[in-house]
């Protein structure tokens, strides 16, 4: 297989976030099965390969560029144009368009029937998350009530819902990076997640959703928005419970009513082996075999497959409508 160069603007620092450790993870992932290494391209970093540098290598035939910053990739697209190419898409609705000669893997199935509808002549595979085996149910005392974090959640949340609950019950309010996040799941009862106020505000989509996953597969009961790729995995009612839901009184009484009668909504283990390790490299294996056999048999003589263009679909919207009028008048 040929060897992979996952792109990232800078592996830390301004750079450092939830999308930067998935990817970095993936690369991990990758590593099981071919050559794979990080590449740099906002900032240069000791004992890290640059772009620049790799591209002024030449001979790059038997390697992949894997780009995924959702903002940057219209700019690296057209960089590594005449290179082999991956797009690795976490978040949807950055509203650039991609050739079909860039395979797209996603991290979630609501990802995957967006790029599905926008880049329908493109390869197109489904690759989750991974979550670590670290984040489980360690079966020990709670003694936080309710978990919140943050970075993400909605102004309700934090300015109407945790005041509130803060008065009840034994609150935890999470603002900076945490160290032993399966640790602090753990001693928890409720996780409170709400992400889709933030998603709007950044105008993409929420990509996966770490978070209320890790949660779960670590015994918290988890009450949470379903915006995104939130959607792929969490079934309200089944497995966790839906947020704002109504009014502020109706979430208050549900949340209460869990942290004091100990209720517990979980991922059954059959879910959560989808995002294990074991069977994400397995999938991966089986994406990278046939995106390489993509680019074997890829050549510069082949009849590409067109999209429809903006006048073409003009067209047909307008012959649509001049049929509908035409049955109504006419018949």
């Amino acid at each position: 297989m040929r060897k992979l160069y996952f792109l990232v603007p800078g592996t830390g620092g301004k750079f450092a976030c939830g999308g930067l450790w998935a990817e970095l993870k993936t690369l991990n992932l990758a590593k099981q099965i071919c050559e794979a290494e990080v590449v740099t391209y906002r900032q240069r970093e000791k004992d890290t390969l640059f772009l620049e540098d790799v591209l002024k290598q030449g001979n790059l035939d038997d390697a992949i560029f894997v780009i995924s910053w959702g903002f940057d990739v219209p700019k690296l697209a057209r960089q590594l144009k005449g290179y082999q190419v991956i797009y690795h898409a976490h978040s949807a609705g950055y509203g650039f368009s991609l050739p079909g000669d860039i395979p797209i893997i996603t991290v979630s199935r609501n990802t995957m029937g967006y790029w599905g509808q926008k880049s329908p002549n493109s390869l197109i595979y489904y690759l989750p998350n991974q979550i670590s085996d670290e984040f489980n149910n360690r079966n020990i005392a709670r003694d936080i009530d309710i978990l919140v974090q943050a970075r993400k959640s909605s102004r309700y949340l934090m300015k109407k819902l945790v005041p509130v609950l803060e008065k009840e019950c034994n609150v935890c309010v999470v603002s900076s990076y945490i160290e032993d996040l399966p640790a602090l799941f753990n001693r928890a009862k409720v996780y409170l997640y709400d992400s889709a106020e933030y998603w709007a505000m950044q105008g993409v989509s929420e990509g996966f959703g770490l978070q209320p996953m890790e949660a779960l597969a670590c015994g918290c009961v988890v009450f949470s928005s379903v915006n995104g790729g939130l959607s792929d995995y969490l079934d309200p009612g089944f497995n966790c419970y839906k947020i704002g839901a109504y009014s502020r009184d109706f979430d208050v009484r549900r949340i209460l009513k869990v942290v004091n009668k100990g209720e517990v909504l979980s991922l059954s283990e059959e879910v959560l082996r989808e995002y294990r390790g074991e069977n994400v490299v397995k999938r991966f294996g089986v994406i990278l075999s046939e995106i390489n056999e993509f680019f074997d048999a890829k050549s510069s003589g082949d009849t590409v497959i067109r999209g429809l263009p903006k006048m073409g679909r003009f067209r047909l919207l307008a012959d649509k409508v001049v049929k509908k009028f035409g049955k109504k008048y006419f018949n």
